[in-house]
């Protein structure tokens, strides 16, 4: 990112929430967000993830201005290259976490077969293999939150976005998580941003960066 600003409304009314913001994300690096509650973490990352488009500056993706791409080639690269976990989940309630896990590659237009192994696996490794018939309403918060975050590695991501992954789990079923996003990071050479409030994760990461008044400080 090269000189980002983010204004939301005009005029008198204007909110300026971050002015010729840098950030460079190194391949396979982890990164945690950190900052207080209304400091623009999310709307950073959504930035980042493609989802929001800067008011002025550049977001760029090996050496490209992605948001000079077609809305229809920006919906593909989101879909083949990065994965998201938001703080609310997102999931299809009419789908069991199954078949929410498999819905990228579906889109995708790859194998079925193929796209269950994968979806089935994520899901054993999260700790959900007793859980795959059962519809999004009959799942506890933190284990629709490990179905989300499933979801986002089906793909196998060249990044990957959290917005407070493990907020609504235990400490224990946070752990878990945590240690596995590190694996998956070292094994796959999967690059992380993470928004937290949760310096246990944020002290997992490589670099910690803090925004502070539209900034980001290294910690």
């Amino acid at each position: 990112m090269l000189g980002v600003a983010k204004v939301f409304g005009s005029g008198a009314q204007a909110i300026e929430l971050f002015k010729d913001l840098d950030l460079v994300i190194r391949k396979g690096e982890r990164i945690a967000i950190v900052g207080a509650s209304g400091a623009g973490k999310s709307t950073l990352l959504h930035m980042i993830g493609t989802l929001e488009k800067p008011t002025t500056g550049k977001v760029l993706y090996g050496g490209r201005d992605i948001f000079l791409s077609q809305e229809k080639d920006l919906a593909r690269f989101r879909n083949r290259h990065i994965g998201f976990v938001f703080q609310f989940h997102y999931l299809l309630p009419e789908f069991s976490a199954l078949e929410n896990v498999m819905m990228p590659g579906l889109i995708a237009g790859l194998p079925r077969g193929e796209i269950q192994s994968q979806s089935l696996a994520l899901l054993d490794r999260l700790g959900l293999s007793h859980r795959l018939q059962h519809r999004v309403g009959e799942l506890s918060g933190g284990e629709q939150q490990r179905v989300a975050v499933a979801r986002a590695l089906l793909l196998r991501p060249s990044l990957f976005l959290a917005d407070e992954p493990s907020g609504n789990l235990d400490s224990r079923t946070g752990r878990t998580l945590h240690e596995l996003l590190v694996t998956l990071n070292e094994e796959l050479g999967l690059t992380m941003v993470i928004v937290t409030h949760n310096m246990e994760l944020a002290s997992m990461m490589h670099r910690t960066l803090r925004l502070v008044d539209g900034q980001l400080r290294e910690e």
